[in-house]
């Protein structure tokens, strides 16, 4: 219980001091964040709002200026279920990336979620 509680403060700590020193934001012309936008529609992430791997990845998510839903898993047993059974393991952050014909990928790790993030939009 105290573990929890250490945890719970130093991520709400981390939080904090991420909302105050975010990176500015990718810009772009109106007509290319529309079409990344749209390209984003499809992306999801499944994370906990004190975890820092999450924060670390939300903030990659706001320095390149993407509109992806977050679904936080720590504090909806619906969306904690989900990622177990569709993604396989409860792991945050991952992605949920649904393809066009309908295909789902779950990609676990920051990095790798990151790395795939900046693939896909740093240019865009």
């Amino acid at each position: 219980m105290l573990v929890k509680l250490i945890r719970n403060v130093l991520g709400y700590t981390i939080a904090g001091v991420d909302l105050v020193t975010r990176p500015r934001k990718l810009k772009r012309s109106p007509e290319a964040q529309q079409a990344v936008d749209q390209a984003t529609q499809k992306l999801a992430l499944y994370q906990f709002f004190g975890c820092p791997f999450c924060i670390k990845t939300r903030r990659a998510i706001h320095r390149l200026n993407l509109n992806i839903e977050y679904r936080d898993a720590s504090g909806d047993p619906k969306l904690r279920q989900e990622l177990e059974s569709q993604g396989g393991k409860i792991q945050v952050p991952c992605l949920r990336i649904e393809q066009d014909n309908g295909d789902v990928t779950w990609m676990y790790e920051s990095g790798a979620i990151i790395e795939h993030l900046e693939q896909h939009y740093a240019t865009a």
